[in-house]
């Protein structure tokens, strides 16, 4: 499903270059959640964008369902992003001046063919939990239902792929948990997740875990392996 061989990305600054990714290699397959842990500035948010063909690797490839994302047009690049791929941002960035359905429902104006509408919309905010605030304005939503729209608004178009960086790191603890206990139904009901995260306290919600270092991709000694079960999170006051 998403394939990244040879991944390096550099950036220059006024003093030289600046290695972010190192020569990352990972396969992720259909139904898994893989969980990337690592400090700030590790390089797993640059490793992201570009799985999620945000940015361009100095060198590597990265495949999409088998499509080299460097090879595409622009215009088909986006189409991938559009049709394949939900990402959820750190922060939810909600537009104040419309309302949670009407920032879900965004995305189809630029995937006008696919599923995405207002039935859909609407469907999804209950999914999520929101469906009573679906008229609500994000300024009167909390910092959780706000985080909830926002993986609604991935959802839209029908995407195989969720891709969230760090997504519960502006939340509390019992916030945290519920945002993914959601991650947890939605990859059980099939949908595949890749996340980036700085705490180790989420390693039980998901099928197989790296650690970035560096820039290096390096898998977790404990957690090597995909599992067979995915693991239940541990109880709100052991988290």
């Amino acid at each position: 499903m998403i394939q990244a061989t040879g991944v390096t990305k550099t950036f220059r600054t006024g003093t030289g270059e600046v290695l972010a990714v190192d020569n990352v290699n990972l396969s992720v397959t259909s139904g898994e959640f893989v969980l990337i842990l690592g400090r700030s500035g590790s390089g797993k948010s640059t490793l992201l964008a570009m799985l999620a063909g945000l940015i361009s690797p100095t060198t590597g490839r990265v495949r999409i369902h088998g499509n080299e994302i460097g090879n595409l047009s622009d215009d088909k690049t986006a189409e991938v992003r559009a049709k394949e791929i939900g990402f959820v941002f750190q922060f939810s960035g909600l537009i104040p001046t419309i309302t949670a359905l009407e920032n879900v429902m965004l995305p189809t104006l630029f995937c006008p063919d696919g599923p995405g509408s207002r039935s859909r919309a609407v469907e999804l905010l209950k999914t999520v939990g929101l469906s009573e605030r679906a008229d609500a304005y994000p300024g009167t939503l909390s910092s959780g239902e706000m985080k909830r729209v926002a993986i609604a608004r991935a959802l839209i178009n029908g995407p195989a792929i969720l891709i969230a960086d760090e997504p519960t790191g502006d939340l509390d603890v019992d916030t945290e948990i519920e945002i993914m206990e959601l991650f947890r139904d939605l990859n059980r009901e099939g949908t595949t997740i890749v996340m980036v995260t700085h705490s180790p306290d989420l390693i039980p919600f998901a099928t197989r875990v790296y650690g970035m270092i560096r820039g290096k991709l390096v898998p977790d000694p404990d957690m090597s392996c995909s599992r067979t079960q995915k693991a239940e999170p541990a109880p709100p006051d052991k988290v």
